[in-house]
């Protein structure tokens, strides 16, 4: 079937609740190009979450992931990756966040090298939300966004110098509920990079640069193939040569860790560098061994980048990119200024610049932050003790990491404080998300879909294994739910009678509940919480 007679069929429609279609984004050209993705590529992924379900299967029997025997040559030869481009060269410090007009104008300004702009953990994907995003992309990319703020008196447009754009699309698992083939939902990742890829690979080129995309949530080296195999398709498509799109691969679970080498090698005529995503990565050992007791994760706060089976993950990460000659970005710095208080704003910095000082001395060629005032921050770090571009010439032979080491329980404890924590910022994040806001500051960090995974996953599994505290108490169900009602009565007075019944509070104690007390884990909090949005 060609292209015409594809689109004549109108294979592809919007769902009965989409009443707003975009048509500068969404236009004839556009849709049957992702028709054209749907075709030849949403089988292949549903088969490949079907291949995670499996392996959850063998986690949940005991089975413990390890480096694979059959891609061992692969991990042992001397292959390198291709040419990264100049733009891509220096990358010691990305800002990331939400695809909305006024964070990616000041995102893009913030001296930053590069802006990861995010239609994932820090987006809540309304239909708006996404669809103006790829409006904002497309004026930015086009250097005509401005934004007028009226009760500011304010006007946002882009600097003669900005930071280089990179696209995160959403995850393998997410789907796309408002545009539908055949009348199955399509993939929210290949509805987010095909519409990005189709609107601005002539106009990115033009300016010097090219589409470069992050890939999320990986979980097996034949999902970078599926990635690889739509890169190619879709340059071909384009007329674009091969190995013009560039991708950087979050290592955000902890089988992708046991896979580095294959992971890159899939994508080696695409890929430019791996990035520690520590948020998701903390979720996804929780997640993976939930069933496990004896993988029992202490409180979220006790849980950082020197933890034992972090700081080996970070460590062979490096390794491993340096060896295949492209880049290792480090984490992310949740820290946020905070406003009319000195000391505590100081000591939050002094933890950045700790943070980033060792990421740097590992070896690390950058690392993230989530807010512009940062910038200078991190910047100022990397500066001082990163003289060139990056740091791919230090190859780190002197680590060598083993399946134990990235699978050490992290030692700590867990108290009432750290469930009634995870109860508070799962509340209030959950209810920003479902408001249609993704990224949320909530007590002086900026908190994503990433760390209230960890939050609403630790109780889950505190939960299940009936957990012992600090305080000797034991964690059953009827002792969550005195802590929730406690901890639900205390936002309601933090955020106001008023802008409680008017938020989405209510229907966020009910998600979590839902995500908390359900016998089964639930992989995601997005998945049940994508219909209420």
């Amino acid at each position: 079937m060609n292209l015409e007679e594809l689109y004549s069929t109108n294979l592809l429609s919007f769902s009965e609740e989409t009443t707003e279609q975009y048509p500068e984004i969404l236009t004839d050209e556009a849709m049957t190009f992702l028709s054209l993705l749907h075709e030849n590529f949403n089988e292949k992924r549903l088969a490949l979450l079907d291949e995670r379900k499996k392996q959850q299967a063998l986690f949940d029997e005991g089975v413990l992931p390890t480096f694979p025997v059959k891609t061992k040559s692969i991990r042992e030869s001397n292959w390198q990756a291709s040419k990264t481009p100049a733009d891509l060269l220096d990358r010691r410090v990305e800002i990331t966040g939400p695809v909305d007009r006024k964070m990616v104008i000041n995102a893009l300004n913030s001296g930053a090298k590069t802006f990861m702009a995010d239609f994932e953990d820090s987006t809540s994907p309304t239909w708006n939300n996404l669809m103006e995003g790829q409006q904002n992309l497309k004026d930015a990319v086009n250097k005509t966004i401005t934004l007028e703020d009226t009760l500011k008196n304010k006007k946002y447009a882009l600097n003669e110098e900005t930071a280089v754009l990179i696209v995160r699309p959403r995850g393998l698992h997410l789907n796309e509920k408002h545009l539908l083939m055949n009348n199955q939902e399509t993939s929210g990742s290949l509805v987010d990079f095909g519409l990005y890829a189709f609107h601005n690979h002539t106009q990115l080129i033009k300016n010097g640069t090219a589409p470069y995309f992050y890939i999320p949530k990986l979980e097996h080296y034949l999902e970078a193939r599926w990635w690889n195999e739509v890169f190619e398709f879709t340059q071909e498509y384009l007329g674009e040569q091969n190995g013009t799109f560039k991708a950087t691969v979050l290592i955000e679970t902890i089988t992708a860790s046991f896979q580095l080498d294959e992971i890159i090698f899939e994508l080696k005529d695409h890929i430019v560098g791996l990035n520690c995503g520590r948020w998701d990565y903390i979720f996804s050992f929780i997640k993976k061994f939930r069933n496990n007791p004896t993988f029992i994760v202490p409180n979220r706060d006790q849980v950082t980048m020197t933890t034992p089976f972090m700081n080996a993950y970070s460590k062979l990460v490096i390794q491993r990119c340096h060896k295949r000659n492209i880049h290792a970005i480090g984490g992310m710095a949740a820290q946020i200024p905070i406003k009319n208080n000195e000391e505590a704003n100081n000591i939050a910095f002094d933890k950045v610049v700790n943070d980033k000082r060792r990421e740097v001395q590992n070896g690390h060629d950058g690392t993230w932050v989530a807010h512009p005032d940062l910038v200078p921050l991190a910047k100022s770090v990397f500066d001082k003790y990163m003289t060139g571009k990056n740091q791919i010439h230090i190859k780190r032979e002197d680590v060598n990491v083993v399946a134990e080491d990235l699978l050490a329980v992290p030692k700590g404890t867990i108290s009432e404080e750290g469930i009634r924590k995870n109860i508070n910022v799962s509340i209030l994040y959950l209810a920003s998300w479902l408001s249609g806001q993704g990224a949320a500051a909530i007590h002086h960090l900026m908190e994503d879909a990433a760390t209230a995974e960890i939050s609403r996953s630790q109780l889950w599994q505190w939960l299940k294994n009936k957990v012992t505290l600090e305080n000797g108490k034991v964690l059953t169900e009827e002792f969550y739910n005195r802590l929730a009602t406690e901890e639900f009565e205390k936002i309601k007075n933090y955020v106001g009678v008023k802008n409680y019944e008017n938020g989405k509070y209510k229907l966020a104690e009910q998600l979590l509940n839902n995500l908390v007390l359900n016998q089964n884990f639930i992989d995601f909090l997005t998945i049940p919480g994508y219909k209420y949005i």
